[in-house]
């Protein structure tokens, strides 16, 4: 088993699911180009190597920190821009986040907690934004051109501590287009915030989570219901959050949120 220090760079699509049910043909086409025009030529510019690509995610491995930084901030500003004279219902966006830690390798891929925190930390990024881990930041938030805010200590799935963040976003230098929003598909459509542990347990984010994905996963099963997949509602984790502003952004008419509580063998 070999083993080393590396960054890594986890990138998603944001709101996926509601793309390929939109338009399916016309979302992978793009999705396609924009990996052969965009993000192939970004990685090897700053000289990373894409690990694989995951349906609408992608792992990419990075000698340098720095240079992962540089270029999660790059492929955001690039994808930005060409957003700009894109129709608004064709639009991809990009949730990025780095981390800087140690990594199994096997073959070509690589595993480990290194790999396991940059993707989910990729799930608290803001869509067009980029979020360092505490680590990547130290060795990279001074070398690269934009200003990176502390945004605290976040829980992560399956990750034993805390893990302090720090985020950046063009659009906090520019001002948003509030009446902005994605066309709403054609039957209900719906997002599952993921609920709130309120049992004062935090190994009960666990439980928490997992009753949030049964819902996720049981609503999907109904045809006539349009449901966000998980990885977009998760986002959402942890954040005081506008429901109205939620439902423009994931493009759904509804939003479930609730709590759960939990002592021994009682669930609330």
């Amino acid at each position: 088993m070999e083993r080393r220090l590396a960054a890594i760079l986890a990138a998603d699509v944001v709101g996926y699911s509601r793309l390929m049910g939109v338009d399916e043909g016309g979302t992978l086409e793009r999705l396609k180009v924009l990996r052969t025009e965009l993000f192939a030529p970004k990685i090897a510019e700053h000289r990373g190597r894409i690990v694989k690509l995951m349906g609408d995610g992608a792992l990419v491995e990075f000698a340098s920190v720095v240079d992962a930084a540089a270029c999660a901030v790059a492929l955001q500003r690039a994808l930005l821009d060409r957003n700009d004279s894109a129709p608004k219902d064709e639009r991809i966006e990009l949730r990025v986040a780095v981390n800087l830690g140690d990594v199994i390798i096997e073959g070509n891929d690589l595993y480990g907690d290194g790999v396991n925190v940059a993707a989910r930390l990729q799930e608290l990024a803001a869509p067009g934004g980029v979020v360092l881990s505490a680590t990547a930041f130290e060795h990279a938030g001074s070398r690269i051109d934009v200003d990176f805010e502390d945004d605290g200590e976040h829980p992560l799935k399956n990750i034993a501590k805390p893990i302090r963040i720090y985020r950046w976003s063009e659009r906090t230098t520019a001002p948003a287009d509030e009446t902005a929003q994605l066309a709403l598909p054609d039957k209900p459509s719906i997002a599952v915030l993921p609920f709130d542990n309120i049992s004062g347990d935090p190994e009960q984010e666990y439980f928490s989570d997992g009753i949030t994905e049964d819902i996720i996963t049981e609503l999907s099963r109904l045809s006539g219901l349009f449901v966000i997949a998980r990885n977009s509602s998760f986002s959402y984790r942890g954040k005081n959050v506008d429901v109205r502003r939620v439902g423009r952004d994931l493009g759904v008419r509804y939003i479930l949120e609730g709590s759960i509580r939990r002592a021994r063998h009682r669930v609330r």
